[in-house]
């Protein structure tokens, strides 16, 4: 994983807004229309080469594919593993229960996206890794001639596919995750092999507390956290920690985010993940303040001296263009924390989620990821300064 030696880097969290033909391909195989694989290989592995091209335009360093072949980060194992199928009934966030007529305006509006949640039903192995394989191939072709040598890969973690698709089958919740890190462990080892940075996405963490874990006593939380990471590293343990990052966060909605757990709670579990790189919220209003959290546990020696803090300086459900110098300052607020080399900027989630769902405008995106860079540049100018 590149890391700063002259400059701040500039990345974001993964997935960027599909176009209609996209969104038209992978819709039509998740209801069951018959989607020649020529068709849909056309659309996707143009899609891909698009987005790079725009990372690349705007400023990004650390690009990647935009998730584009995905209808969402968590539900599409149901085509790479067995045991999946059906649909589950929805697990509103703790924070929009208390709300139920803001909850309303977001179903009827279309501000909740609608796809297939399926259940796990039987024993889960791989079935089909080739759509990775897909993936790899038209990320590969992508950045040749991008002028970007560097990419990363979304994978999801044990825990959130726990989160998003019930269990009626394992005994128990530690057996499900047991079963889905070992199964998940090809495609983190994969993305890895390919010489890919692999991002391992773990709302769980964070959006699990509000959602999976709602109504239940903090140390009932604290302690199945720990077992979600417990199991992600097992399933890790074949990647290098320099070849790998983390993504946490509590869910990339427009609510309330009162029930969100704070980050003095979520760090310490987060820390004891493998991945060297850690990606979190730090620009929204619920979680702006928790650089302090950061600047503790420097303090008390909590904080790993080799891991690389990735924060949010974009807060991705805000058509807000962020002012460039508003972004150099919360870059430079972590790079007083930890130092400019273990500081690369981020975005604090991702700007398409779902597919064909996105409360930023697209062409937005772009201008707010070209925000970044140039916040990037002029905290690098800063900071190198200071240090001549």
């Amino acid at each position: 994983m590149k890391t700063s030696t002259d400059r701040i880097l500039t990345t974001h969290v993964g997935s960027l807004p599909r176009s209609a033909a996209v969104t038209d391909v992978v819709f039509g195989r998740e209801q069951g229309r018959p989607i020649p694989d020529e068709e849909f290989a056309r659309v996707i592995a143009a899609a891909v080469r698009e987005v790079v091209a725009k990372q690349a335009a705007a400023g990004v360093d650390v690009v990647s594919d935009g998730e584009m072949s995905k209808i969402s980060y968590a539900t599409y194992i149901k085509d790479r593993l067995t045991g999946f199928d059906g649909d589950s009934s929805r697990n509103p966030p703790g924070d929009l229960e208390d709300y139920p007529n803001y909850l309303k305006k977001l179903a009827s509006s279309g501000g909740t996206p609608t796809y297939r949640r399926p259940r796990c039903v039987g024993p889960i192995a791989v079935k089909n890794l080739q759509p990775l394989h897909d993936d790899v191939a038209w990320f590969h072709a992508a950045l040749e001639g991008s002028g970007r040598t560097e990419g990363f890969m979304n994978s999801a973690s044990p825990g959130v596919i726990a989160l998003f698709q019930p269990n009626d089958h394992y005994p128990s919740h530690e057996a499900y995750l047991e079963a889905l890190g070992e199964a998940m462990r090809h495609e983190y080892e994969a993305i890895v092999n390919a010489g890919f940075v692999l991002q391992i996405d773990s709302p769980d963490l964070g959006l699990g507390g509000h959602t999976l874990f709602k109504g239940r006593p903090p140390e009932e939380y604290v302690r199945l956290a720990n077992l979600h990471v417990d199991v992600l590293n097992h399933a890790l343990r074949d990647c290098p920690a320099d070849r790998l990052r983390m993504h946490v966060c509590w869910g990339n909605y427009e609510g309330p985010h009162h029930h969100d757990v704070p980050m003095d709670v979520v760090l310490p579990i987060a820390l004891r993940a493998k991945p060297q790189g850690l990606l979190f919220e730090a620009s929204n209003p619920r979680h702006a303040h928790e650089w302090t959290v950061f600047r503790d546990a420097v303090r008390n020696g909590t904080l790993p001296e080799d891991k690389i803090l990735i924060p949010g300086v974009l807060d991705s459900v805000s058509n807000f263009i962020e002012h460039p110098l508003l972004v150099a300052e919360r870059i430079e607020r972590y790079a007083q924390i930890v130092g400019r080399e273990r500081v690369i900027a981020g975005t604090d989630c991702g700007f398409s989620t779902f597919a064909g769902f996105g409360v930023v405008d697209a062409d937005i995106v772009y201008a707010k990821l070209a925000a970044m860079a140039e916040g990037a540049r002029i905290a690098s100018e800063r900071l190198w300064r200071k240090a001549a």
